[in-house]
């Protein structure tokens, strides 16, 4: 059930990231860095 809620959360997640991306593109690695971080936790199954 948690591999669901993954595969729910991050196409949010990376449209998020994405508008964003685009609104402040400066700031962009930051957002590629947190949106890894998440993708990691939530394989490892940390965050469900």
């Amino acid at each position: 059930m948690s591999i669901n809620l993954s595969f729910k959360l991050l196409p949010i997640l990376a449209l998020i990231l994405g508008i964003a991306s685009l609104v402040a593109p400066r700031f962009l690695n930051v957002f590629v860095a947190i949106f890894l971080i998440v993708y990691a936790l939530v394989g490892f199954g940390f965050i469900r």
